[in-house]
């Protein structure tokens, strides 16, 4: 709670669990409705006239759904431009929803667990707002931890072509190996381990949202946004290892993925780094993967030499590919002309710079002298 300090409202709460709401609260100038609202709702739970508590979040909401239970009485009610709070009650239980733009929060403390679930269900059930799935769109989840709700999963919807179209993107070895990737199917499966490594701007990353468009009828691709946190953090990397399904069906695969993980995977990692490597390839084929249909797809900018060798070791990649850039006749073929175009071909991104009319960013050619070390 902003403003509210919990030592404050604790202070203030009278002794009898039946007149915990409204209690007594001491504010200032920083505290806001919202906070009001939130501290009234602890009150109950925090004196244990209503012990149990039960939270639901949903990243979209039907429109018109009140998210409010039959026979709810309101109590409180914000609003700003971004932010919503109800504060609700009903016999034996109480209940808290926090809305923004299309998502909420829901938590209901009662007097029973069973009732608490009761109460969740009535005010969440049909308020999930779910559109239906585009042709050149896919559904991909995004993992962070939340500093109030700790390690959390939303889902967007996110635009993907199909590898017809994304293939005239890559050289000719790439796309062969990429083709190949497109087509695996959970019974090709060998390896747990997907690796895109090669320098920046060629592409890696729109291959991987090509490869959830292709992978989609039998595997959920989750983007983790905080990797270094991942493993660092087990309960954060248990809560993933774990899983949470899109809901469309049991027993899909996931497929995690991390991407510019260079210090994780580099073969000089420190001893910090290098735990967080043996976490994640306990990840993949040891014990904490053992009977979880998890992959882990990892990008990086850094050379195949420069990688650990437990990364790369035989059977443990499902795919192993360098992602470089188009040769000269390639990227001529893509843009159409030759104008711009290096000697050695380019990279996606200088093509895409080209095709907009923007000249590649280059960096000029650096004083290789004595002293040159001394500059930044």
């Amino acid at each position: 709670m902003r403003g509210v300090p919990l030592c404050r409202i604790m202070s203030a709460m009278p002794d009898s669990p039946a007149s915990a709401l409204p209690i007594r609260l001491f504010l200032d100038d920083s505290d806001s409705p919202s906070d009001v609202v939130d501290a009234l709702f602890l009150g109950r739970f925090a004196t244990g006239e209503q012990p149990y508590a039960h939270n639901s979040s949903l990243d979209r909401i039907k429109a018109g759904a009140t998210l409010l239970p039959p026979d709810a009485r309101v109590l409180r009610t914000t609003r700003d431009d971004n932010r919503s709070s109800t504060l609700a009650e009903g016999e034996g239980w109480t209940l808290l929803v926090s809305r923004w733009n299309r998502g909420a929060d829901v938590t209901v403390t009662a007097t029973s667990a069973e009732l608490a679930e009761k109460v969740l269900g009535q005010a969440t059930d049909g308020a999930r707002d779910e559109p239906e799935p585009q042709p050149d769109n896919v559904t991909m989840g995004f993992w962070y931890v939340s500093p109030t709700r700790g390690p959390h999963r939303t889902t967007r919807r996110i635009a993907a072509g199909s590898w017809d179209e994304v293939r005239p993107n890559y050289t000719a070895p790439v796309a062969d190996a990429m083709g190949r990737l497109m087509k695996v199917t959970p019974e090709d499966i060998a390896g747990r381990l997907l690796l895109l490594h090669g320098p920046p701007g060629t592409g890696k990353t729109s291959a991987l949202r090509t490869l959830a468009r292709s992978w989609r009828e039998w595997c959920q691709v989750d983007c983790v946004l905080d990797p270094e946190r991942l493993f660092s953090d087990v309960g954060y990397l248990m809560d993933i290892a774990i899983g949470e399904d899109d809901g469309t069906a049991k027993g899909r695969w996931r497929l995690l993925l991390l991407e510019d993980c260079d210090e994780l995977i580099r073969g000089e990692a420190k001893h910090t780094a290098g735990q967080a490597l043996s976490r994640l390839l306990n990840l993949t084929d040891g014990l904490l993967g053992q009977g979880r249909n998890v992959l882990v797809g990892v990008t990086t900018n850094e050379d195949l030499e420069r990688l650990h060798p437990a990364v790369v070791r035989p059977g443990r990649c499902l795919a192993r590919i360098e992602v470089g850039p188009l040769t000269r006749q390639e990227s001529v073929a893509w843009l159409g002309t030759d104008e711009g175009v290096g000697r050695e071909g380019n990279s996606l991104a200088e093509l895409y710079a080209l095709r907009r009319g923007i000249g590649p960013a280059s960096v000029p050619k650096q004083d290789t002298g004595a002293d040159a070390g001394l500059y930044l």
